[in-house]
């Protein structure tokens, strides 16, 4: 029997539209054996892959794991073992907070070759679509990215530090724990801090609305946006708010 060349690629599928996906992760797609994707990845990427490729779908959203990260892991191994090339196609960028550097080492201690392709991070992309810049000279001097919810389902003890700073910051996986963390925020920003909420950021059915630390949890009641969704908070996400008041200035001129 001719030897297989076992091989993982860990492959950022970016933030959901499939353009916003790198020329070389679409070259890697051609080549692949098996596809294990998951939630976050848009399946039109899967038109890329060979017709005789094996697709599996190992979705994980937050509380709804439809393969728990240990199952997936071993996946991996033995479908390369057994068919050679393993693309894992994850959403956004896999070493963003994607847990791509795990299945790496694991694939790498069961003697699997090993390549990362990087990916469009929705923490950097998303905010940047809706009309939000990161970074905006005079507003703001740096931006940090935090997740919202840790391993154990406990607050990130960052997104403390990060409340304490003037920086731009992008929580992700986070929409659960507002409640918390605009009490959090408001006890060093004050209620009148910006803040947007964006779902589904870059896909056809995009949602997001924008408010104040003071009034946001009330248009939540309302909107109800849910994951996967990320939250900035900072002065930058009044630029959307202005930049949307021109364009609709420019319109009625």
């Amino acid at each position: 029997m001719e030897n297989i060349a076992s091989q993982l690629s860990i492959v950022g599928a970016g933030p959901g539209e499939p353009d916003l996906i790198t020329l070389k992760a679409i070259k890697v797609l051609k080549t692949a054996d098996v596809v294990l994707y998951d939630a976050l990845a848009n399946e039109a990427l899967l038109e890329y892959v060979p017709p005789t490729a094996v697709k599996v779908f190992v979705g994980k959203r937050a509380g709804m794991h439809y393969r728990q990260q240990r199952e997936i892991n071993k996946m991996i191994v033995n479908y390369a073992k057994t068919f050679g090339h393993v693309v894992r196609l994850k959403g956004g960028d896999p070493y963003v907070f994607g847990r791509g550097h795990e299945e790496m080492e694991y694939a790498a201690q069961h003697g699997l070759s090993t390549q990362y392709v990087p990916g469009i991070s929705s923490a950097l992309a998303v905010p940047g679509l809706s009309g939000i810049p990161l970074t905006k000279r005079g507003i703001n001097e740096s931006f940090w990215v935090v997740t919202g919810t840790l391993k154990d389902h406990s607050t990130a003890k960052d997104l403390y530090y990060a409340a304490q700073s003037s920086a731009t910051v992008v929580i992700l996986m986070g929409v659960k724990k507002l409640p918390e963390i605009v009490t959090l925020f408001k006890q060093y920003r004050g209620e009148e801090e910006d803040i947007a909420l964006i779902q589904n950021g870059s896909k056809p059915d995009e949602k997001s609305m924008v408010g104040k630390l003071g009034n946001i949890l009330a248009l939540q009641e309302k909107e109800k946006i849910a994951a996967p969704a990320i939250i900035v908070i900072g002065a930058v996400v009044r630029e959307r708010v202005e930049s949307l008041r021109s364009l609709v200035e420019e319109q009625v001129i």
